[in-house]
């Protein structure tokens, strides 16, 4: 008898799939912060990938530099798991630090100038005025109606109500006025 593969077990083949991959990654993680110990630790040592030869941006050798860029590397792709995995409200925060991360490497990479991790808060500050809000507002709006039971659009809803009510008294008021007025004039 031949088996059909149905719509549910493709996805739940590929979900195994994706986590598998992810799982991968973290458990290689810790493996990657000594990959450094593969690189020369002679000064005048030369490294050729793909016929270009690797610089070593101002550090004294290879190690040191390879240390330096997966102490940042690692960091970054882990968050960067975590940011994409993640199911709760906060997670648009984890962009700070991930772009924060990406800076750092980037300067390290194609920076010339030998001083590493310096003006990073410069390029972080505009992503944090529009993120920190984003989320901050979020929270509230949560914790209002999470916490302290305060449902905004039941509020606005009542008030609309109350409103109504206002009105339809004003216009009774307004009928009764004139219900006496004609009864004077009878």
């Amino acid at each position: 008898m031949r088996r059909v593969k149905t719509e549910k077990g493709q996805k739940a083949k590929k979900r195994i799939i994706i986590e598998s991959t992810l799982v991968f990654f973290i458990i290689l993680a810790p493996f990657l912060l000594k990959v450094y110990e593969l690189f020369p630790d002679d000064p005048d040592a030369s490294i050729v990938i793909f016929g270009k030869e690797l610089g070593k941006n101002g550090w004294p050798d290879y190690q040191v530099y390879f240390w330096f860029l997966f102490q940042k590397v690692v960091p970054l792709y882990l968050i960067f798991i975590w940011f994409m995995t993640c199911k709760h409200w906060w997670y648009h925060i984890l962009l700070l630090p991930i772009i924060m991360y990406a800076f750092q490497i980037f300067e390290d990479i194609f920076d010339k100038d030998y001083i590493v991790d310096s003006e990073n808060l410069l390029w972080l500050l505009p992503i944090c005025v529009i993120v920190i809000p984003f989320v901050y507002f979020i929270r509230m709006k949560l914790y209002d109606k999470h916490v302290h039971g305060i449902d905004l659009e039941a509020m606005d809803a009542e008030l609309k109500i109350l409103k109504e009510k206002e009105e339809l008294r004003k216009e009774r008021e307004k009928l009764e006025q004139r219900k006496i007025t004609l009864s004077k004039k009878m």
